[in-house]
C-alpha cells in the first residue's frame, strides 16, 4: 500500500513487532553489538551477512530515521550525518578528485562556499557560481573537467530559484551528477529526486527537526548502492556519523513535520501581505510570491512557498539591525524551522564569511533580512513587527 506523506512521517521503517511491541521507537544507545559466535562476526565484517557491527557502520535508531526520509524523499537510500555540512563535505568528497569542476548555484550558504574555498586551496577542485537561469547558461558553463552541479533551491537567503528541470537536463546531456540542499523547502514541500536529481541533502537541524534542539544532516541517494559505497568509504572513515539520540529527537520531530509545514506556510503568507504595506520594505522574496517573477518555476517544483521570507529595509545596515534589535518575540538567531519565529542579517551573520563581492553578487546587500516564520500566532508575529517597524519609520523621519 502506498502511503501518504502525512503516514510515512509517523509509520515508515519501524515494525514495533521486532521491538517488543515499543510504539515508539527505541532508542539504541550503544556503540557496539555483540556476535553469537566468531564466525558471524567475520560474516558481518565481509559483507556475507547483514546486521549490527559497531555504531559509527550502523545504529537501530538511525536505521528508522534513515528508512523514513529515503521514502519521504522518494529515493532509494540515505545516510545520517552528525551536521548539514558533514552530508554536504561527504557527497562532495565522494563525487570529486583532485582537478575536478563543480557547478554551483549563484547564491550557497555560507559554509558551503568556505568549504568549496578549502576544496580550490588545496586540492585544485574549482568551482564556478551563476544564476541557472536557463538551459543555455548552464550549458555554457560546463567545463571539460566539470563532474557534478550544485544547487540549492530556494537559495539561502535571497530566496531565488533554481529550475531543477532545466539543471537535470543539462547534466544528462553531459552525464553530470546533480546534488540539490533541499532544505529550505523539506521533504514536504519538494522532492528533486522526481524531477531527476542523483542527491538531495538536508540540514536535518531545521524543518525535519522542528525543535531548535539537534544539529544533524541527510543525504538521499537514488541508488542504494551507491548510497551504501558512501556509508562504507566517506562516512566510515571520516566518522561524520549522528548519534543515536539525535537520530531519536528527529524521528520524534518527523512526526510533525507536515502539520508544522503547512502552519508556518499559512503564517508566512499572512506576514507577505501585511509586509506589502510597510514603507520600510523596499523588496520582498517569496517563492509563492505572484509578483515574484519566478512564481511559475515555484509552482512547477513546489508544493507550497514554506516559511522563509527574506526582505530589505531602508536605511543599509543600520536600518536592519535597528529594526532587528527593537524586536521583542521574534528571536534573533540563524537557524530556521524551529517553533520560534527567528530573523538574522545574512550579511553579518550566516554569509559573513563570503567576500563582498561574491555576496553582492549573489543578492546579499546589507540591508536584507532573513526571517524564518515560526508557528506562533500570526496576529502576535505582526503586532512585534509592526512596533519595531514603527522604530524604524520614526528613525527614517529624522534622518
Amino acid at each position: 500500500m502506498k502511503l501518504h506523506k502525512d503516514t510515512v512521517v509517523i509509520h515508515e521503517g519501524y515494525d514495533d513487532s521486532k521491538h517488543h511491541g515499543s510504539l515508539a521507537v527505541p532508542l539504541y544507545q550503544t556503540s557496539t553489538y555483540s556476535f553469537d559466535t566468531a564466525l558471524t562476526g567475520e560474516k558481518r565484517f565481509s559483507g556475507e551477512e547483514s546486521g549490527n557491527i559497531y555504531s559509527r557502520l550502523g545504529n537501530p535508531t538511525v536505521r528508522v530515521l534513515e528508512e523514513r526520509i529515503t521514502v519521504l524523499e522518494k529515493g532509494e537510500g540515505s545516510l545520517a550525518f552528525g551536521s548539514g555540512m558533514a552530508a554536504v563535505s561527504s557527497i562532495l568528497v565522494h563525487l570529486t578528485k583532485a582537478g575536478d569542476h563543480i557547478l554551483c548555484s549563484r547564491g550557497i550558504y555560507g559554509c558551503t562556499f568556505g568549504l568549496l574555498s578549502i576544496m580550490e586551496e588545496k586540492y585544485g577542485i574549482t568551482h564556478d557560481l551563476i544564476r541557472m537561469m536557463s538551459e543555455e547558461e548552464i550549458e555554457k558553463a560546463v567545463k571539460p573537467e566539470t563532474v557534478c552541479i550544485y544547487v540549492e533551491t530556494p537559495i539561502n537567503p535571497t530566496m531565488e530559484l533554481v529550475d531543477l528541470h532545466a539543471v537535470v537536463a543539462v547534466a544528462k546531456r553531459h552525464g553530470l551528477r546533480v546534488v540539490v540542499d533541499n532544505t529550505f523547502t523539506s521533504p514536504y514541500l519538494q522532492n528533486p529526486l522526481e524531477i531527476g536529481a542523483d542527491f538531495v541533502l538536508h540540514s536535518a537541524t531545521k524543518y525535519i527537526n522542528g525543535h531548535g534542539d539537534v544539529i544533524a544532516g541527510l543525504l538521499v541517494g537514488n541508488n542504494k548502492e551507491e548510497m551504501e559505497r558512501i556509508r562504507m568509504s566517506v562516512q566510515k572513515d571520516y566518522g561524520a556519523i549522528m548519534s543515536p539520540f539525535d537520530a531519536w529527537l528527529l524521528i520524534r520531530g518527523l512526526k510533525t513535520l507536515p502539520v508544522r509545514m503547512e502552519r508556518h506556510t499559512f503564517n508566512a503568507e499572512k506576514l507577505i501581505k501585511y509586509l506589502k504595506g510597510k514603507a520600510c520594505v523596499e523588496t520582498i522574496y517569496y517563492p509563492f510570491d505572484e509578483e515574484n517573477p519566478q512564481y511559475d518555476i515555484a509552482k512547477r517544483q513546489m508544493s507550497a512557498g514554506g516559511g522563509l521570507i527574506s526582505f530589505t529595509v531602508k536605511g543599509g545596515k543600520a536600518g536592519a539591525q535597528r529594526f532587528m534589535d527593537s524586536l521583542s518575540l521574534i528571536k534573533i538567531a540563524v537557524s530556521l524551522g524551529d517553533a520560534e519565529t527567528l530573523i538574522q542579517h545574512p550579511a553579518t551573520m550566516t554569509h559573513s564569511s563570503v567576500p563582498e563581492i561574491e555576496r553582492l553578487q549573489m543578492g546579499i546587500t546589507d540591508s536584507l533580512l532573513r526571517l524564518s516564520v515560526g508557528l506562533e500566532h500570526a496576529d502576535d508575529l505582526i503586532a512585534d513587527l509592526e512596533q519595531a517597524f514603527a522604530v524604524l519609520e520614526r528613525d527614517n523621519v529624522k534622518a
